[in-house]
């Protein structure tokens, strides 16, 4: 198995720092934000973008985390994972909320996301930022913003480590070594 480092910890902040500004500038501002972080690495994620768009306006957006277990369209083919908790304390009805997960592959996950968040309410929009996209869709998905495309292949696996699960931030790329 072939490991290569794709993103430092610094180049990560600078990608979640661009995010930021993104988001804030795509939707004038933070009034109406609610950031939902899919388990498990985009709940941390959503926090830090919050972090960062509450220290450049002043003001903190609503975060909320989000399990699609129960939505997924291959819950069958995969052992059954531990159930975490959705906990989004907010009303999302008219809001801009903006999915928040570490890696864009097929758009499977964002499908069972958009259709969990359909149950819990309407929102006037539904976008998605990504921390790496890595391409290769299944569903007529795209990301909003995006931190870093990464073109790879399907033997490729993409992992996203973060401080606050992993202990350390960076991003690496494996591939079988033929």
């Amino acid at each position: 198995m072939s490991v290569k480092k794709i993103q430092t910890d610094v180049q990560m902040k600078r990608a979640l720092t661009r995010i930021s500004h993104e988001i804030l500038e795509r939707n004038s501002g933070a009034k109406n934000l609610i950031l939902v972080g899919m388990h498990s690495r985009g709940v941390p994620l959503a926090f830090r973008i919050r972090k960062l768009i509450s220290s450049y306006e002043g003001q903190t957006v609503d975060v909320g985390s989000l399990d699609i277990g129960l939505y997924r369209d291959d819950i069958s083919e995969k052992p059954q994972a531990t159930m975490k908790p959705t906990d989004i304390s907010v009303d999302i009805n008219e809001r801009i909320v903006v999915l928040v997960d570490d890696v864009l592959y097929t758009g499977r996950s964002i499908r069972a996301a958009m259709d969990a968040i359909k149950d819990l309410g309407r929102p006037s929009q539904i976008q998605l930022a990504v921390l790496i996209d890595r391409g290769h869709r299944e569903l007529p998905i795209r990301a909003d913003y995006v931190g870093k495309n990464v073109p790879t292949s399907k033997e490729e696996d993409v992992k996203v480590k973060l401080a606050e699960v992993d202990g350390l931030d960076e991003v690496v790329i494996s591939s079988p070594i033929t």
